[in-house]
């Protein structure tokens, strides 16, 4: 079974039930302060690790293992980063209630000289 499929098995439980869920705004505010904090992190110890032992290959594979773990932590859409939903108006009260206009004045100040 391929990574693709795994990730698809994680929102089974959403599809069947017929719900959508997206990510909120805090949520992924939260993603990518994980994101950028553990790239980081990571960087800085395969930088030391490949420094000590003198090995840049073996830099370069802590840092892709570091945005691999990171990449599975930030990517799926978790239930953690869904704390505070959005709540949209039905499509049915929208219907019920008078819609704003914009005012459009066509005439033009007169210019003083």
């Amino acid at each position: 079974m391929g990574l693709f499929n795994y990730i698809l098995l994680l929102y089974e439980p959403q599809r069947r039930a017929g719900i959508i869920m997206l990510m909120d705004w805090q949520g992924q505010k939260f993603v990518e302060q994980i994101m950028q904090i553990s790239l980081l992190v990571f960087a800085v110890i395969a930088l030391v690790a490949g420094y000590v032992l003198g090995s840049f290959h073996l830099m370069m594979l802590v840092y892709a293992g570091g945005v691999t773990l990171t990449t599975l932590i930030t990517v799926p859409n978790w239930p953690f980063f869904n704390r505070n939903p959005l709540n949209w108006l039905d499509p049915n009260e929208v219907e019920k209630h008078h819609k704003p206009q914009v005012a459009v004045s066509l005439k033009k100040k007169a210019t003083q000289k």
